[in-house]
């Protein structure tokens, strides 16, 4: 939303006996019986709960936006409602855990009932239970029609010896995926997945597997349902590999890779020695030179 948009939310939430509570990188988090609104200094509102349909319709649509959406995503969007796949990854900017991608298929139909399981991009959900819950709800809606790949950190730190680079390693993936989503869905005429590399790298792993579906890139894919559906099962897959790394490491290992990262990282150093590290960390990041000594 725009700033006027941001203020409107404001006014429209005070003057109807909304709760008003600070928010962690926001402007402010509201509730009312069923209905939550949290309003973040990116511009987003996230607007949940059961009373959030009807708060959307009567009241943030024509009061805030000043325009009609829900309901009209098929006019506004048609092409999330068309058939494809959806490709996502996860684990890409942590130290600890493995490399995950995943990718899911939608046609109008999937399309629909992912949306009503409030299905959204994984970035947008904080808590670990609900993933494990939105992953539950994307597999009973798209069933077998889905593929999960993950590269643990050993692997990974080997596919990276051989590619030298991470777009390269992450264009193997996705296409990969792809490759094994087209054998579930042999008619599937495209595919769309975030931006994260030239097009041109990615079409010539496609080409590699005579693969001629319709590829496609764009930043913020995730607002696509059939990405963010992939990138949802990616994050479980993440959460998952970082829960069975850390029952080996014998602690809970931290994601993403910020101080907190770096002094677990030390910690395992002098406790277990450098080699230690090696079946945990993506050890090409400037991180793992820093905890071993290097730099």
């Amino acid at each position: 939303m725009n700033e006027e948009q941001g203020k409107r939310l404001h006014e429209l939430v005070k003057n109807n006996q909304f709760e008003l509570a600070e928010l962690p990188y926001g402007f402010f988090r509201a509730s009312k019986g069923k209905c939550g609104v949290q309003y973040y200094k990116s511009g987003k509102a996230l607007i949940q709960g059961k009373g959030a349909r009807e708060f959307i319709e009567f009241y943030f649509e024509p009061l805030v936006l000043q325009e009609a959406i829900l309901g009209y995503e098929e006019e506004k969007n048609p092409e999330m409602f068309s058939a494809h796949f959806g490709i996502d990854e996860a684990g890409k900017g942590d130290f600890f855990g493995p490399l995950v991608i995943a990718g899911a298929y939608v046609d109008a139909s999937l399309a629909r009932r992912l949306m009503e399981k409030g299905i959204r991009d994984s970035k947008t959900v904080a808590s670990d239970k609900k993933i494990y819950q939105l992953a539950e709800a994307v597999r009973d809606v798209v069933g077998f029609r889905h593929e999960v790949i993950s590269i643990s950190p050993k692997r990974y730190n080997e596919m990276y010896g051989q590619f030298r680079n991470l777009n390269r390693l992450l264009a193997w993936g996705h296409v990969k995926v792809i490759e094994n989503l087209a054998a579930k869905v042999p008619n599937c005429p495209r595919a769309l997945s975030d931006q994260f590399a030239r097009a041109d790298v990615l079409e010539r792993e496609l080409a590699k597997k005579k693969l001629s579906l319709k590829l496609e890139q764009r930043t913020k894919g995730e607002s696509d349902v059939a990405v963010a559906a992939a990138s949802i099962l990616a994050r479980e897959g993440f959460l998952k590999g970082m829960d069975q790394l850390s029952k080996q490491a014998g602690c809970t290992l931290p994601k993403g890779a910020s101080a907190a990262v770096k002094e677990v990282a030390r910690s395992l150093v002098q406790e277990k020695g450098a080699e230690s590290l090696n079946d945990l960390v993506k050890m090409h990041f400037k991180t793992y030179q820093e905890v071993v000594g290097l730099l």
